[in-house]
C-alpha cells in the first residue's frame, strides 16, 4: 500500500476515529487503525465492539492496499510531523513507513484482514436533523445519566420517536432530563437506549453547524449516525427503559418565575461554602416575591435573596446545588418557570411548550 495525504487531513480523521479507541482491551489490534485504501478511498476505521468510527480521508492511492497501525504511536507521529504532505507506505510483511519532507518512521503494523469491521446495518429506516441540533439535544441531555454500572440502562439515553416528534429522556435516580425536538417529517413508533458514552463521542464530532445534517438509522440492536464523510455505529442498551410518565405529575402548588442567570450565579456563588465531597444542601426559602437562598457549612455560611413571580404556596426547600446548576447551565431562557409541590416532592423546571423538563428531587435538611 502507498498513499499520499496532508497532514491536516491525517489528523482531522485520526482525531475522529481515535474517540472509538478501546483504553483498555484483550484484543491488540483493536488499539490500532485500520488504514484502507483498498478499494478506490482512503478509509480509516477504529472499532472498541461496543462503538465503530469510520471516516473518509481526502488523499491520494498510489497503490492500495490495507494495514492495521497502533492507534496512539501513529496519532503521536501525525500530531508531530510538519505541516505537508505525508506518504504512508507499507510492505508485505506489514512493516510501514510514514515520510514526511525530511522526517521518515519506521513502525510494524498488523495484517488489515484481522481487524473487526464494523457491524452492518440496513439503511432503510432512518431520521435526520441539524448537526446542531443534535449536538445542543446531547450537551442537554448527557450530564444526568447515570456514572456507574450498577444499572446498565441508566447508563444511555432513550431515543423515542412518535409521529414527527423525537424525545431523548435521561436520568440517575436523583433528577431526570428530557428534551423534545420536532422533527421535519413524521416517523413509525421508534424506542431504542442508546449508550451515553457514545453519545459523548458522537457530540465531540459533530460540526454543531445548522447546515450540517446527520441521518441516525435503527435496527434492534444498533444505531447508526452518518453525517459529514463518517459513520459512526454503536451497540444499543437492550431492555425496557423506566416508566417516567407517572414521576412527571402536572400537578402543583408553587410556580415560580424568576430569571435564570441571577439563580445560577446565586447558586454557584453559594457553593464556595461546600468542601469537595461534602454534601450540604442549598435550602430555598419562597416567600411572597422573595427567594432566599441559604446554605451552612463548616466553612461558613451563606444567604442571598432574588425577586421572584410566585404562584400558589409559600415553600421551603433543598436540593443538591450541583444538579439544579447542571439543570440551569443547558436552559437557554432568560427567565424559568419552577413547579414545586411540597418538601419532599420533585421540583420541575420546564418551558410551557415542554420542549425541556427537568425534575431533580429534594434533599432532607435541618430547618
Amino acid at each position: 500500500m502507498k498513499i499520499i495525504c496532508s497532514k491536516n487531513e491525517l489528523m482531522k480523521s485520526v482525531n475522529i476515529v481515535m474517540k472509538a479507541v478501546p483504553s483498555k482491551t484483550t484484543m491488540p489490534i483493536l488499539e490500532c487503525i485500520l488504514i484502507d485504501a483498498s478499494k478506490g478511498q482512503i478509509k480509516f476505521t477504529t472499532n472498541d465492539m461496543e462503538l465503530g468510527i469510520e471516516t473518509i480521508v481526502n488523499g491520494q492511492i498510489i497503490q492500495k492496499g490495507t494495514i492495521a497501525l497502533n492507534a496512539k504511536l501513529f496519532s503521536e507521529i501525525i500530531r508531530k510531523l510538519p505541516d505537508n504532505d505525508v506518504t504512508i507506505q507499507t510492505d508485505d510483511k506489514y512493516q510501514a513507513d510514514i515520510i514526511c519532507e525530511k522526517a521518515k518512521f519506521h513502525i510494524p503494523g498488523q495484517s488489515g484482514e484481522d481487524y473487526p469491521y464494523l457491524p452492518y446495518v440496513e439503511k432503510d429506516q432512518s431520521i435526520y436533523l441539524s448537526q446542531f441540533t443534535l449536538k445542543e439535544v446531547i450537551r442537554q441531555t448527557i450530564f444526568s445519566i447515570a456514572q456507574n454500572e450498577n444499572n446498565r440502562m441508566m447508563t444511555g439515553e432513550l431515543f423515542e420517536i412518535r409521529d414527527n416528534m423525537l424525545k431523548v429522556v435521561s436520568l440517575d435516580g436523583h433528577r431526570i432530563s428530557i428534551r423534545r425536538i420536532e422533527l421535519k417529517e413524521s416517523y413509525e413508533p421508534k424506542k431504542v437506549v442508546v449508550p451515553g458514552k457514545t453519545l459523548i463521542e458522537i457530540s465531540k464530532i459533530l460540526s454543531g453547524e445548522t447546515d450540517d445534517e446527520v441521518h441516525i438509522y435503527f435496527t434492534n440492536n444498533h444505531i447508526l449516525f452518518e453525517f459529514d464523510d463518517t459513520v459512526a455505529v454503536s451497540r444499543l442498551i437492550e431492555g425496557e427503559y423506566f416508566r417516567i410518565d407517572q414521576m412527571l405529575s402536572s400537578d402543583y402548588e408553587t410556580k415560580v418565575n424568576i430569571n435564570k442567570r441571577e439563580l445560577l450565579n446565586c447558586i454557584d456563588r453559594a457553593t464556595l461554602m461546600i468542601k469537595e465531597g461534602d454534601k450540604k444542601p442549598i435550602i430555598m426559602g419562597i416567600e411572597d416575591d422573595d427567594m432566599e437562598l441559604k446554605i451552612n457549612s463548616q466553612i461558613g455560611s451563606m444567604n442571598e435573596h432574588i425577586s421572584i413571580e410566585k404562584e400558589g404556596k409559600d415553600l421551603m426547600i433543598g436540593f443538591n446545588p450541583r444538579f439544579l446548576m447542571d439543570a440551569l447551565r443547558v436552559t437557554d431562557e432568560e427567565t424559568i418557570q419552577m413547579y414545586l409541590v411540597n418538601p419532599k416532592a420533585p421540583c420541575i423546571i420546564k418551558d410551557e411548550k415542554e420542549s425541556y423538563v427537568y425534575l431533580i428531587l429534594p434533599v432532607n435538611f435541618n430547618a
